[in-house]
């Protein structure tokens, strides 16, 4: 039977993949199963995937025949996985030696429906540890009290779906699964859905996962128009959020999230390509129009005046015909 099934998306790695197998291989158990997909890589990728699938044990090698993007890479991974348990990885992070066992044990202590951790970021030489950002830890809470405050880091703005470990039963219940096709922010929806419909989670005090940052191939370093699928992944919030049975109270939290990556996007614009930043403009106009105005007025409000400005000029900004995301 196996017990933990570890899903991991790779695609143009061939820089660090060889770290990342190396740090499974330091976990592998022989109940554990380790997804690698590869999602149509066009460097040495696949060649050091194949070599892995014969030397590290509970490989499961997948090929996607076209890219697809992470939330459709972890989706396959999702649907070949038979551990009563599962968790990520990206093909360019890498684990401690023997995280995984205690990341498993820490669930089956609890019971919970799925477990959020720490993790150690990675720039260049530089190393910093972040938290999950809830105050009680190795204590069973109900996810949809962990949303709110609407003005504070919670624990839905810690979108790492490496970052923790999720009971089967998310997948059975459809909770689990990642929007098809986002290729950024594909995080986003799923935090929020799994707070809103699962029963039970905690957050421990374990480290392990070493997150890298500033990679010249990740998205987050890209500034073409894949970038802009954040505001197809806040919109899937919010609508989501809207059609809650809670929606009034957690709107608010929704809204203000959104109006902030809208601002951080708008800030640093100048790495975007020049028709991305328009593009980029134009669907944010659209998107804080979609918005319902009330709770948009009332998360302005709150939002300190240099952002608040900023959106709400970009509020005024004429809607050309036919603007969607």
């Amino acid at each position: 039977m196996v017990k933990l099934s570890v899903i991991v998306p790779f695609y143009n790695v061939q820089q660090y993949a060889p770290d990342t197998l190396r740090s499974l291989k330091s976990n592998a158990r022989e109940d554990f199963e380790f997804i690698l997909v590869d999602d149509c890589s066009r460097d040495g990728t696949p060649e050091i995937l194949a070599r892995a699938e014969r030397e590290l044990p509970g490989a499961v090698l997948v090929r996607h025949e076209q890219n697809g993007g992470l939330a459709t890479a972890r989706n396959t991974g999702i649907d070949r996985a038979r551990g009563t348990y599962l968790t990520f990885l990206d093909g360019d992070d890498w684990l401690a030696p023997g995280y995984l066992p205690r990341l498993l044990a820490a669930i089956e202590q609890l019971g919970c429906d799925f477990l959020r951790t720490d993790h150690v970021q990675c720039t260049g030489r530089s190393r910093s540890v972040h938290r999950v950002p809830v105050g009680r830890r190795n204590t069973v809470l109900n996810p949809r009290e962990a949303i709110l405050p609407a003005d504070r880091s919670t624990s839905v703005d810690y979108a790492y779906a490496w970052a923790g470990v999720y009971h089967r039963r998310l997948v059975d219940q459809g909770v689990l699964h990642f929007t098809d096709g986002l290729r950024t922010a594909e995080d986003r929806p799923w935090i929020w859905k799994l707070h809103r419909e699962a029963e039970s989670f905690a957050a421990v005090s374990l480290l392990g996962v070493f997150y890298r940052r500033g990679v010249a191939s990740s998205l987050t370093q890209i500034g073409d128009v894949r970038q802009l699928d954040f505001i197809r992944a806040f919109d899937q919030v919010v609508a989501e959020t809207a059609a809650d049975r809670e929606a009034g109270v957690l709107l608010p939290k929704a809204v203000r999230t959104y109006c902030a990556i809208i601002s951080h996007h708008l800030g640093s614009i100048e790495r975007f390509e020049p028709a991305v930043a328009r593009k980029l403009k134009s669907l944010s106009a659209a998107a804080l129009r979609r918005m319902p105005q009330d709770v948009l007025d009332e998360a302005l409000d709150s939002m300190d005046l240099q952002r608040a400005t900023r959106l709400r000029r970009l509020r005024r900004r004429p809607a050309p015909a036919g603007a969607a995301a």
